[in-house]
């Protein structure tokens, strides 16, 4: 294959590019050269066409890049095998690049340098298997890892308390049942069942760098019978402002209790800590579920602690360990706020301290920042804001609208996001906008106008109901006049006495006619009502020739 691709043309293998030698020595010049680096080991493999050659030998050198110094690699000096390895201890420093290179030897026959392209070791190192040593209990299983490559490892050397473990446990009956945690390089395995067989495999991490380790051999362990005294269970801690109450949970009475503690780096330090742990104040042979001890007894930082039980019995195992982290058991009170209504777009929120808060020192040992929670009353839709001032200016808000906000408050770059409660909810409605306004200018201008015109049509309304109800008793002056020469009273009143009209006819100027024409009112309606219509018609007719006779008399009168 090389012999077809030519003297000059590079070969991949490995995720490396190899620079073969002149096509003659084809025979004997290595092929596929593949480098692998678990931990410290380096090992060295490759194929050869000379396997059919006796007495041929194989020999590698290094430099570190740039220096034109090759060295003998040792272990892979002279070798009749097709691989070798080495230790990252004779290169002296794993974070330059070297080169490498290897040749064949038959006799007098010596190949060209076949070299492997400049790498850097560490970059290309995997994680090894780590070591296992287990220790059993009735319910726990007891983990001592030691880390990746050896003591006096310079592959990871700055990276020994980086290393995260990854354990892999199942029952040896039911491989079905694996569960996975992560721990520490000294930890235990809670929650097992006694006398059961259980199998484990481990491996390390790199987190930071995305690197991922072998899994260790399987190992096996029985654990023990169950205990006759009992471990603690149940382990819980909280502050209570200048104190703190650890409590857990035990089934028998006439029982003394006492709890250590211990700083959490050590865990990360791999190696037996029994001598690190340290008894807590007020916690030692305490007959009760429960004690107390004052806050400062731990400094800001992180912690594990733990509790033992005993009687006349025994003592039982240690409880499992319990993270007790000081910031998280701060107390933080919730924030008062208030909301206000500045335009008709925007409302202002203040956030302050609440009484409790005033009255304790335990927020004021860390910074606080706020987290607002905004919304419209009748909307799911929420704006949030994080800060640690105190004042908050929403805007862009509607008119005449109901909005609320909460907040709480939490301590400022805090990993575990340690927070109160969230403040009581605070509602508020925004001014009016100026459409309102408008619309209030022109009512208030509709009404002054329309006063007057109610003024008059009320005004009207009374005038007539007056004319109706309440006439004046005086005729009008046109009326008056008609009644002028004859009281009012004479015509409304009835009476029985008969009025004359006199009238004189005068026939030759010297003979005067007296008639007297007497009407009886009374008689006069009595007789109309009582009369047919025949004697109605005759009476007319009376009437009409007495006219008659008295119009011929004065025509005749005329005449002469």
């Amino acid at each position: 294959m090389l012999a077809l691709l030519g003297a000059t043309t590079l070969m991949l293998v490995a995720g490396r590019w190899v620079l073969p030698a002149a096509s003659g020595e084809a025979n004997l010049k290595p092929e596929n050269v593949e480098i692998h680096i678990i931990d410290d080991n380096f090992f060295l493999k490759w194929n050869s066409s000379s396997e059919s050659v006796r007495n041929v030998t194989f020999s590698a050198d290094y430099q570190i890049l740039g220096t034109d110094n090759w060295k003998k690699l040792p272990g892979c000096q002279n070798t009749t095998s097709t691989n070798c390895s080495f230790s990252s201890v004779e290169l002296k420093n794993v974070f330059e690049k070297i080169e490498l290179r290897i040749r064949a030897e038959e006799g007098n026959n010596t190949t060209m340098w076949y070299e492997v392209e400049p790498f850097v070791p560490f970059l290309e190192a995997q994680i090894g298997p780590p070591d296992v040593h287990l220790e059993a209990e009735d319910k726990a299983i007891i983990l001592s890892i030691s880390p990746p490559g050896t003591e006096d490892s310079i592959m990871w050397a700055t990276d020994r308390l980086n290393f995260r473990y990854s354990v892999v446990i199942w029952k040896n009956s039911s491989s079905l049942e694996e569960r996975t945690e992560t721990v520490y390089p000294e930890d235990k395995i809670y929650k097992l069942s006694p006398e059961i067989t259980y199998c484990l495999k481990v491996k390390a991490e790199l987190p930071l760098q995305s690197r991922v380790g072998y899994y260790s051999p399987v190992y096996c362990i029985n654990t023990t019978e169950r205990h006759n005294v009992p471990s603690p269970e149940n382990i819980q801690i909280n502050a209570d402002n200048q104190v703190c109450v650890l409590k857990w949970d035990y089934p028998y009475e006439n029982t003394t209790f006492r709890a250590q503690w211990l700083r959490a780096f050590f865990k990360k330090i791999p190696g037996k800590h029994s001598d690190k742990w340290k008894q807590i104040l007020n916690c030692e042979n305490v007959t009760t579920t429960r004690c107390v001890f004052p806050r400062n007894a731990f400094p800001s930082g992180i912690y594990y602690v733990r509790v033992q039980a005993s009687n006349g019995n025994g003592t039982s195992f240690w409880s499992e360990e319990k993270k007790f982290y000081i910031e998280m058991k701060t107390v933080i009170f919730p924030p008062v706020i208030s909301l206000k209504s500045i335009t008709d777009d925007s409302l202002h929120v203040s956030v302050g301290a609440s009484e409790e808060s005033e009255n304790t020192s335990g927020n004021q040992l860390y910074p606080l920042i706020y987290e607002v929670i905004f919304w419209e009353n009748t909307s799911n839709a929420e704006r949030k804001v994080l800060e640690k001032r105190t004042e908050f200016t929403f805007l862009d808000l509607k008119p005449l609208t109901v909005y609320c906000v909460k907040a709480r408050a939490l301590i400022e770059n805090d990993r575990r996001n340690k927070s109160s409660n969230f403040s009581d909810t605070v509602c508020e409605k925004t001014k009016p906008g100026d459409t309102s306004k408008t619309w209030l200018k022109a009512g208030i201008c509709t009404a002054l106008f329309s006063i007057p015109v109610v003024i008059y049509v009320v005004r009207l309304f009374l005038r007539c109901v007056k004319y109706v109800f309440f006439p004046s008793s005086k005729p009008p002056s046109s009326v008056d006049e008609y009644f002028s020469d004859q009281p009012l009273k004479n015509l409304l009143l009835s009476t029985s006495e008969e009025q004359t009209e006199r009238c004189f006819i005068i026939e030759n100027a010297s003979i005067i006619t007296e008639i007297e024409e007497t009407n009886e009112i009374d008689e006069v309606h009595k007789n109309y009502n009582s009369q047919t219509s025949q004697d109605s018609g005759n009476y007319s007719n009376e009437d009409e020739n007495s006219g008659s006779k008295i119009s011929e008399e004065f025509l005749q009168q005329d005449s002469v």
